[in-house]
């Protein structure tokens, strides 16, 4: 965990209620290094807790070279993200860097499947682009409510793997579930990996018959593991969402 000071270089509507936040930064030795799936917390003026938000994308970050970007996808859900989403490029951010226990991209033997829920595609972009590097066959399924809703399909499709749409009315791709894409075109992999809502999540963990695991969301506090008030039951105990995970296998998690 480390506290790093970033300049905002886009902040973009991209979708309904969503945004594209882009940070720059140029302090000291830089932030901790990225694992796919770790998240920030970021300060908001006038709000004493920070905002967890997934890392969707990240470059040279870690490297010692002082210099480094960050790219999160959020919705505009509260208070606090309202008055995120009113900042311009060029002001600045305070964030904690390094939350969070991240997917394990060594879990994929030679094919993987992404599976995700509106804005749960944030995190799992940058477990794709680490999965491709490793040469990974990766197969994304995204799903939205609807059209107005949809965000990064084109990263996905940038890394080039195949990627499906579910929205739930119908409007764009498969309609329904991603769960009904999965069977509807027969996609299967060694392991798979899903970010979404719960449901949709308990759904992924319970129909798939490979193992997996999931980035679960919860209310956060401190986001760095003191105060366990987002701990949850597991078969294996009661652990942390921010600190051991938010990314637990499937088989530890009680739905």
């Amino acid at each position: 965990m480390k506290k790093v000071l970033y300049t905002i270089s886009r902040n973009d509507c991209v979708a309904e209620k969503t945004y594209r936040l882009e940070l720059t930064c140029t302090q000291g030795s830089g932030p901790e290094p990225m694992r796919p799936g770790q998240f920030v917390g970021i300060g908001i003026e006038g709000k004493y807790l920070r905002r967890p938000i997934a890392v969707a994308d990240w470059q040279d970050v870690g490297q010692g070279s002082g210099d480094g970007t960050l790219m999160l996808v959020y919705k505009q859900i509260g208070d606090g993200t309202r008055i995120l989403t009113g900042m311009k490029p060029g002001e600045r951010l305070e964030l904690l860097t390094g939350l969070g226990n991240g997917f394990d991209c060594t879990a994929c033997k030679e094919s993987a499947l992404l599976l995700s829920g509106g804005v749960g595609a944030a995190p799992l972009l940058g477990l794709c682009k680490e999965l491709v590097s490793r040469g990974k066959k990766v197969t994304a399924v995204l799903g939205f409510n609807k059209a107005e809703e949809i965000v990064l399909v084109e990263d996905y499709r940038s890394l080039g793997v195949e990627s499906f749409i579910a929205t739930l009315d119908g409007s764009v791709g498969q309609k329904g579930f991603v769960t009904d894409v999965v069977r509807e075109y027969g996609l299967s992999a060694d392991y798979f990996y899903t970010c979404g809502p719960m449901p949709m999540m308990r759904a992924v963990c319970e129909q798939l018959p490979t193992d997996g695991e999931a980035s679960l969301e919860t209310r956060m506090a401190c986001g760095a593991g003191f105060c366990y008030g987002c701990s949850i039951e597991t078969k294996n105990g009661p652990r942390r969402v921010c600190k051991d995970g938010p990314v637990f296998k499937k088989d530890v998690i009680f739905w």
